[in-house]
Parts: C-alpha cells; sequence; structure tokens
C-alpha cells in the first residue's frame, strides 16, 4: 500500500544560517556580463493560437487565398494525416503555419507548401516513424522526446557530446551514405514528436527544443547540422514553440549578439540561452522537474518512463550559505519509504537520517554527509523504518555563496497486516 498525503511533510529551512566574513564585492568579467545580456530570461514568445475567429481581416483574406491557390495549382493533398482541403480545424492550424512562416505572403507560402509536400513524398515522412533505422545506440541519448513542459509543449532534447569520439562520429558520419542516413533517424524524431501535437485551435501544435552544446564538435558536425537545420526550416514551419540552448560555452553568446540584430524579433523571442553551471535553473522555468532528466539536474530517468505518468515533485530553493532539511513525519514501523532529491549544480553536502519517535532509540544515519559534486544526477533511495519515526534530508549549502534550485519527492509504502483467522 502507498502512501504519500497522510504523512505531515514539512520544509525545515534553517532561519540563521552561519555567517561567513563579509567577501569582497563581486565584479563581473566581460565574459559574464555579455554572457548576461544575451540570455533571455523570459522569452516574450507568444504561440498563436490558431483560432480563425482571432485572425485579422487581412490574415483571414491570405488563408484563403492560399486554399484556392492550392486547390487550382495541386489538388486535394494531406499532410500528417491531414486533409489540407477539408475544410476543418485542423486543416486551418497547417495552412496558418505556412503562412505565419512567410508573414502571410500567399505566393511565397503556396511555394513553401508545395514543395514541403514534394519533399514529403521523395523523402517518404509520413510512415517514417515506423522504420527500424538501426540507431538503438543513438536513442536516448543524442536526440529523443522526453516528458512535457509546464504548458504542455512535448520537448525534444539534443545532445551531440558523443560525436567529439572519433570512431563514433565515423560511425555515424563517415560517409555521404551514412549522413542521409542518420539525416533520416533524426526527422524520424522529429515526426515522433509532431505525432504528440493536437493540430486544433486553442491545442497544442508545437514543440519545445532543448540542445545540449556541451562538448559539440562544431568544426565536425557543421555539415550535419546545416541539413538538419535547412530540413527543419523548410518543412516544419512553426513546429518549434521555443528553443532553448544549454550549457553554452561563452563564445556562442559572443556570436548570438553579433547575429542578433539580424534576427526577426519573432525568431528571437523562441531563443533561451542558458551558459553552463545553469542547467536547471533554467529548465526549471519551463519543465517541471520530474519531466526534466536527470543529467540535466531533474528527476526523470529512462525507467520511469515505463510506470505512467511521473509522480509531481516539489521545488524548493536553497539559498548561499544556509542548509535545508526536509523532514517527512509520521513514518510508522515497518513501512518503506523511497525518495528523490536533486539540487541543480549541487557542489554541497547531503545527508539522510531517519529518527525514531521513541525515547532511548537511535538515531540511524541512512546516508552519511557526504559532498557531491556538480555533475551528480539525482538521488534515489529507499529505507525500511523497523519502528516508528521521521526522515530527515538534508541539504547544506553552508560553505557557497550561490543560490540553487532543487526538487524532491517521496513515497510511503505502509506495512502490509495479515489477520490470522482464530483456531475454534
Amino acid at each position: 500500500m502507498e502512501a504519500s498525503s497522510p504523512i505531515s511533510q514539512t520544509l525545515h529551512q534553517n532561519p540563521h544560517p552561519e555567517s561567513s566574513p563579509n567577501p569582497p564585492p563581486y565584479k563581473k568579467s566581460f565574459v559574464t556580463s555579455l554572457m548576461e545580456a544575451t540570455a533571455l530570461r523570459t522569452p516574450s514568445f507568444r504561440e498563436d493560437t490558431y483560432f480563425v475567429s482571432h485572425l485579422k481581416p487581412s490574415e483571414s483574406k491570405s488563408l484563403q487565398e492560399l486554399k484556392d491557390k492550392l486547390m487550382a495549382t495541386h489538388g486535394p493533398d494531406s499532410m500528417w494525416g491531414i486533409p489540407l482541403l477539408g475544410g476543418d480545424d485542423k486543416a486551418d492550424v497547417i495552412l496558418l503555419k505556412f503562412l505565419r512562416a512567410r508573414d502571410f505572403r500567399v505566393p511565397d507560402s503556396l511555394h513553401m507548401l508545395l514543395k514541403c509536400l514534394e519533399w514529403r513524398k521523395e523523402f517518404g515522412a509520413e510512415n517514417i516513424v515506423e522504420e527500424d533505422l538501426g540507431f538503438k545506440e543513438l536513442e536516448g541519448g543524442v536526440a529523443y522526446m522526453q516528458g512535457y513542459d509546464r504548458e504542455g509543449h512535448p520537448v525534444c532534447y539534443n545532445a551531440y557530446g558523443v560525436f567529439k569520439d572519433k570512431e563514433m562520429y565515423d560511425r555515424i558520419f563517415g560517409d555521404d551514405e551514412k549522413l542521409q542516413k542518420f539525416l533520416r533517424w533524426r526527422v524520424q524524431v522529429l515526426e515522433r514528436g509532431i505525432k504528440l501535437l493536437h493540430f486544433k485551435p486553442g491545442g497544442i501544435n508545437s514543440i519545445i527544443q532543448v540542445t545540449d552544446l556541451k562538448d559539440m564538435p562544431k568544426r565536425e558536425l557543421r555539415v550535419a547540422s546545416n541539413h538538419i537545420l535547412s530540413l527543419f526550416q523548410d518543412n516544419y514551419p512553426e513546429m518549434v514553440a521555443r528553443k532553448i540552448f544549454i550549457n553554452v560555452p561563452w563564445y556562442f553568446s559572443v556570436l548570438y549578439s553579433m547575429f542578433s540584430p539580424f534576427l526577426t524579433q519573432r525568431t528571437k523571442s523562441k531563443f533561451v540561452i542558458s551558459k553552463e553551471g545553469n542547467v536547471a535553473e533554467t529548465l526549471y522555468k519551463f519543465i517541471r522537474p520530474e519531466d526534466v532528466p536527470v543529467q540535466y539536474g531533474g528527476l526523470s530517468r529512462p525507467s520511469d518512463l515505463q510506470s505512467g505518468p511521473p509522480k509531481p515533485a516539489s521545488e524548493f530553493t536553497v539559498k548561499g550559505g544556509e542548509k535545508v532539511n526536509i523532514q517527512i513525519e509520521g513514518i510508522e514501523a515497518g513501512a518503506t519509504i523511497t525518495w528523490d532529491i536533486t539540487v541543480g549544480g549541487w557542489d554541497l553536502e547531503y545527508s539522510a537520517e531517519f529518527v525514531p519517535i521513541a525515547e532511548g532509540s537511535y538515531t540511524i544515519a541512512v546516508e552519511k554527509p557526504r559532498k557531491m559534486a556538480a555533475t551528480e544526477e539525482a538521488i534515489h533511495n529507499s529505507f525500511t523504518a523497523r519502528e516508528a519515526g521521521k526522515m530527515v534530508v538534508s541539504v547544506d549549502n553552508t560553505a557557497s555563496r550561490r543560490k540553487k534550485v532543487a526538487a524532491y519527492r517521496y513515497v510511503v509504502r505502509k506495512p502490509i497486516t495479515t489477520t490470522t483467522p482464530a483456531i475454534a
């Protein structure tokens, strides 16, 4: 039997953390200032609702004109299983994506749409999701769909750092045939994400892209990156609601500040740039901790995905110079408590102990205090109590000045009681 609500759960934070001598004023470097200036902390991008009634008169006219020209020049066709001239809301959502991508210029939108239809037929995009392309080693690591953001958008993660290994790089990109096969697989990942979209006004009609730039071999992947970018821009308009770059090296932000003036405000408003060390803090703004992969400071493990929707986590902040104790009370004798906890960019001390209620009983050090490295993933542990008491999970950030985001969750399985039938 499981329980998570009958237990009193309190987050006790030390109101008087030990203070250290006042440090000298922190002076930001030029690079740090530039990073902060280019970081988009609160993107202003607002996704289209796709309600025809919300369109301007000129936009409604463009939509009808696009339908008329499509019928006259191409005839009925479908995309993602949706008839483009079916006269329903789903068709309007797709057509409006092409119109938005070309600022409602009908000739340009029609040209883009027809080229996309042609490409999808040649590429076999409609049925690509069912193909076995033989990239099992890359799934769940290089490009994969996992979880949803706080608004319900499916999230696609991309991490190309594994290709810094030359053997891996040659095996995947060694020649043009291998490159084309990889591009096909990358399109397959995106198509899986698109199958999760609603294609209805007011629904979820785009995905979130999270791209990890850590250890990414820029020069070697330039050709593949350009191919992917071109394919996605030409054939998947307005499919990305937000593009989050994490583990961004300083020079990326310098480059961004240089080409930023040439981007439209709409494009820039989709970008979120997070430097190394701020990954969890950035992702938590958009994605709940239970949906963020453990390697990025969240609580989501691949094995969890087989168990249905993730159990919600509680979020909290660990201030610099502060120790936080999470006390889970009301644990019965024989009950088993299982908990997960993570702190973004750890670099602090963690411990867990069980405190019995009975006088004279000894506190049990379930996990002795240990320093957590910045790269360590979430803690997952369990403990079966022999007597009633409470669990105290602690994170000690008194040695740091930096505030950190954190999350935890737990479940308590009560002991199973059996009754022995009375003997007459």
